[in-house]
């Protein structure tokens, strides 16, 4: 039997889920995901996967697509043709050419609940007239 931070958990291309997931060890999607999750090692999300919800992980692969809130304690990479909307705290970030990312992100090395709190909606422009 392998031990929990080994393990890697399968969401297949086809599949989708609704619903919240905690996962000890590690999570691909390549299907599609909406809801909460929370694992505890590295999410791979691949070149099909889609998640919609928020989110809290160790590290993160992103090769598709995320629309919502990313919590990493430690590493996010964003890989070419990767799509991000929301956002994103981590203490690293890596970011290839060819990725689309909306949202805001925080990376400061404090406190992970200190980062949250410091996490604000997007303004809207004003529109100026004259």
């Amino acid at each position: 039997m392998q031990k929990a931070e080994t393990m890697m958990n399968i969401l297949g291309n086809g599949t989708k889920f609704k619903g919240n997931i905690k996962v000890a060890g590690s999570l691909r999607i390549d299907g599609e995901f909406e809801g909460g999750m929370t694992i505890t090692e590295t999410l791979i999300v691949g070149k099909s996967g889609k998640i919609k919800g928020d989110l809290k992980t160790k590290n993160c692969i992103i090769g598709g697509y995320i629309n919502g809130n990313l919590k990493s304690d430690e590493k996010v990479e964003l890989q070419s043709g990767a799509k991000f909307e929301g956002e994103l705290i981590c203490k690293k970030l890596i970011i290839e050419e060819g990725v689309t990312f909306d949202g805001n992100c925080i990376m400061s090395e404090t406190k992970h609940g200190e980062r949250e709190q410091k996490l604000k909606p997007l303004e809207k422009p004003q529109k100026v007239e004259g």
